[in-house]
């Protein structure tokens, strides 16, 4: 008797899951808006983080002279 093949199927991540349903609720327009948009709040909060670690630079070096 030979066994049946086993299929190695990727379990989703939690991730594609959310990317999956927000394709079915959302027309092509909203989510590419969606996702500009998220990587606008990720980028000010780089920038803002860029901007404390100047300004901790700045303060050292005026403390020093």
């Amino acid at each position: 008797m030979q066994a049946a093949p086993v299929r190695a199927t990727a379990i989703p991540s939690f991730t594609d899951a959310l990317r999956a349903v927000e394709s079915l609720l959302m027309s092509s327009g909203q989510r590419t808006a969606r996702r500009n948009a998220w990587t606008s709040v990720l980028e000010d909060r780089r920038r803002a983080k860029d901007r404390v670690e100047a300004q901790r630079v700045l303060e050292a070096v005026a403390t020093r002279s």
